[in-house]
């Protein structure tokens, strides 16, 4: 048993610190659309309130993700204003990135039916990380394990550092083209790629946290008459790729909506290797859209049976609720961003 744990803390230790320059990315990324690219900033004329919940890996503890945006368009100033608020708990509470971004588009209209947004974001980022759950080779006994027989832990060389948390500036851009059916665009996040090390060593080797690079798109195509409250069926086929430094993933499929429900598919595959098949369900009514979808792994992971990811999002989009002179202006944004709403 006590090898059996060893291990798994040793996988674990061993993800968290290959993979801390790298983003958690909602595989229901357009129910986070603000995690993307801030040009998403402002689809909808009334708010848009979203709240999303991602648990990878359940059996390890590995990842759980929070978040929670608003987001409207201010007709007055053609523009999308949005915020959104994020936290990544890796290793169950052993490291924390909590993140806050204010996010601004501007619409312009290149033609009646084709349109650009050109959307910034300023954030502040905070991580910090659990000094006394930590457990270095020094402590780890051949026998014994990192604790006596009595259960203390053995003691360790390792000096923690002056101060557990790093708060630090970040900004984004991003584009975006769409029209009635087809949307796409790119973004850039942590321009100034900053400085989110705990410690203070090796700093000529780190180049602070890597810009992210996305690249996202996708359609809308009508299936016919068939709807509720004029939300007629459709289906929206769509892309995501993403690089940031050595590590990149891209999603790949198809989202379906029918009257209240929805549904969708998608295959991930990382840099070198396959990741996962996310399969998605949900049921939208009035002014309320709730998903939930779950990430089965592909990779070599599936043979420790880490299971897989799930994730929750729940949409509060107010567009669905006002009156009918409302929903005719909704109808004049004239786009194909149901996907997102």
């Amino acid at each position: 048993m006590r090898l059996k744990l060893l291990s798994a803390a040793f996988f674990l230790l061993t993800f968290l610190t290959a993979t801390q320059a790298q983003d958690i990315i909602y595989s229901q990324f357009y129910a986070a659309p603000l995690q993307i690219s801030p040009a998403f900033a402002g689809n909808t004329i009334a708010p848009r309130i979203g709240v999303n919940y991602r648990n990878q890996w359940p059996s390890l503890k590995a990842y759980r993700t929070y978040s929670v945006s608003y987001s409207q368009f201010l007709e007055n100033l053609n523009s999308g204003l949005g915020v959104m608020l994020t936290t990544d708990d890796a290793g169950d509470g052993l490291y924390k990135t909590t993140r806050f971004g204010v996010n601004y588009a501007y619409k312009l209209s290149v033609s009646r039916t084709f349109n650009l947004k050109l959307g910034i974001e300023a954030g502040l980022m905070q991580s910090n990380v659990d000094w006394n759950r930590l457990i270095f080779l020094d402590q780890i006994d051949p026998i014994n394990g990192p604790v006596d027989p009595g259960g203390s832990p053995f003691p360790t060389e390792e000096v923690a550092p002056l101060d557990f948390n790093r708060s630090y500036f970040d900004a984004s851009m991003g584009v975006l083209a769409y029209g009635p059916m087809f949307y796409g665009g790119f973004s850039l996040k942590h321009l100034s790629t900053p400085d989110d090390g705990i410690l203070d060593i090796n700093t000529n080797l780190y180049n602070g946290l890597p810009m992210r690079v996305s690249l996202h798109g996708g359609a809308q195509i009508p299936l016919g008459s068939r709807n509720v409250r004029n939300k007629k069926a459709y289906i929206s086929p769509n892309v995501l790729f993403i690089k940031q430094g050595d590590f990149g993933q891209v999603n790949a499929g198809t989202y379906a909506g029918l009257g209240m429900f929805f549904a969708g598919v998608w295959y991930r595959h990382a840099f070198g290797n396959s990741d996962a098949i996310i399969s998605l369900v949900g049921v939208k009514k009035d002014f309320l859209k709730i998903g939930y979808s779950y990430d089965s792994t592909v990779s070599e992971l599936a043979g420790i049976n880490p299971g897989g990811a799930h994730e929750i999002s729940l949409i509060l989009n107010f567009d669905e609720s006002e009156s009918v002179k409302r929903q005719r202006r909704a109808e004049r944004m004239n786009d194909c961003f149901d996907l997102f709403r």
